[in-house]
């Protein structure tokens, strides 16, 4: 087991992460934020929070995406579905999709297949807190990344919200 950020590590990475989203799209009229369900939301929920504190009277956008249904290996093993909150437009908006590891891609391409059932996007940036960059199925690539990492197939980042600290087993 292998630290990748210990707790201190990760609040001002999760910092960082939000003065980024502020020094991109405040004052955040056409953006929205979408955490994806089940491990993005935690992510999500710090993000979205440390820049309402920072703008306490902005109202921010802010949504939950479960992809359970759109996943291409839900035939394959058993997956329960997580409630998708997305109260919102997203017409025309620009989304913040956050999750917190990105591996294989996957993922990120389900979650972008449900997006289009909310409307038509303007532009679709992704977040995450974690990406395992030679690991990748489909070309896709995070625009805010707190830690690359190059890990091999057998390894898994885990991120443990409880401590927190994120480790490569």
């Amino acid at each position: 087991m292998k630290t990748i950020l210990s707790n201190e590590q990760l609040q001002l990475t999760i910092q960082r992460l939000s003065h980024q989203l502020i020094e991109n799209h405040h004052p955040f009229t056409d953006t929205v934020f979408v955490g994806l369900q089940p491990r993005g939301i935690y992510m999500a929920d710090r993000i979205v929070q440390i820049i309402q504190d920072i703008y306490p009277d902005q109202k921010l956008q802010y949504g939950k995406l479960d992809i359970t249904f759109y996943r291409d290996d839900v035939h394959k093993e058993l997956h329960v579905a997580n409630q998708t909150t997305i109260n919102f437009n997203i017409e025309n908006k620009n989304v913040i999709l956050i999750d917190d590891v990105l591996y294989t891609g996957r993922t990120i391409r389900a979650a972008m297949d449900a997006l289009v059932d909310f409307g038509r996007p303007a532009k679709v940036e992704l977040l995450v807190l974690v990406d395992r960059r030679f690991n990748r199925q489909l070309p896709i690539q995070p625009d805010y990344t707190g830690k690359a990492i190059d890990s091999i197939l057998s390894q898994k980042v885990t991120v443990d919200w409880e401590k927190p600290e994120v480790v490569l087993l």
